[in-house]
């Protein structure tokens, strides 16, 4: 067991992994792949059995993983879902840590929550810290993540060689400045990709070879990361989805909050969060859809 000033390294440090979806499993996978003893837990079993194959432990509770843990990484649905895994008194993980423990919740959750776990935990002299990630279910498989650190500054150093595995740490500034660096990213993803798509648009009503449009701006003021990553996937028409639309709609609920509350408007998230509930009204709420941008292959 290690104590809380030893270093992370895989012959001391056991860790606990609570939510083994399509990011999270891909995510503890480079933890196990990298030497460290790893317990896991998920509410449906099954999709934890690709972790348990690679040589993970299973846990039936958040408390009894993190009774075998020193740290514990959540990555889950909802602030709900965290709330439970983390906080319930008889199930979560934090009745179940001992002192010098170390919670990461990696959720993209509300801020206030993230506060209220780190109250909880020091609490019970354990620590806690919001790290929510950017990079979707490809920057998970790959360890290309943007995470974006709240808490204990010396805490997440300390973490930095676990979340190297996982991609590049940023550290934000206290409990819950990692939550709302998250929310601002999703501001930005979401007005970007909606210029995109409109200048795609519009340059292929303009009669423009659409290929060579996207490579002229590519490197000019208009180049962006999600230019790079879809604008070639767009003209392939290669519209694999990549995210849940409820998880975004819930993203964009915990912002709008947040931006009612700094009294701040945000018309293209307004206009944005319309959009994409009437697509969960459509049916669509699993994954982000195959959607028709009105132009055939790239010319």
């Amino acid at each position: 067991m290690a104590t809380s000033a030893e270093l992370i390294n895989p012959s001391v440090t056991r860790f606990g992994w609570i939510g083994t979806g399509l990011m999270g499993r891909s995510m503890c996978a480079h933890l196990i792949n990298a030497g460290y003893t790893l317990t896991v837990f998920n509410r449906t079993l099954s999709k934890a059995q690709p972790l348990v194959d690679l040589g993970a432990r299973l846990a039936q509770t958040p408390h009894d993983l993190a009774a075998q843990s020193d740290i514990v990484f959540s990555i889950v649905g909802y602030p709900s879902d965290v709330r439970q895994v983390l906080l319930d008194p008889t199930t979560g993980a934090l009745s179940g840590l001992r002192p010098g423990g170390i919670l990461v919740d990696m959720t993209t959750s509300e801020p206030s929550l993230a506060v209220e776990i780190s109250a909880a935990a020091s609490s019970k002299n354990c620590s806690s810290i919001d790290a929510p990630v950017s990079g979707g279910v490809h920057g998970a498989k790959n360890g290309t993540l943007a995470i974006f650190a709240g808490g204990d500054e010396a805490v997440v150093n300390r973490l930095n060689p676990v979340f190297i595995l996982m991609g590049k740490v940023n550290y934000m500034g206290p409990s819950g400045k990692g939550q709302f660096a998250k929310l601002a990213n999703q501001i930005t993803i979401a007005s970007t990709m909606v210029g995109l798509v409109e200048g795609i648009i519009y340059a292929h009503k303009a009669g423009l070879n659409v290929a060579s449009f996207l490579d002229a701006i590519s490197t000019g003021a208009a180049g962006s990361k999600s230019l790079d990553l879809h604008g070639s996937r767009i003209l392939k028409r290669d519209f694999e989805p990549g995210f849940f639309v409820n998880h975004f709609v819930k993203d964009l609920g915990i912002c709008l909050k947040e931006c009612q509350s700094m009294g701040l408007l945000c018309p293209v998230w307004l206009w944005l969060n319309s959009s994409i509930c009437r697509l969960r009204l459509m049916g669509k709420g699993i994954w982000v859809p195959k959607l028709d941008f009105g132009f055939g292959e790239a010319q």
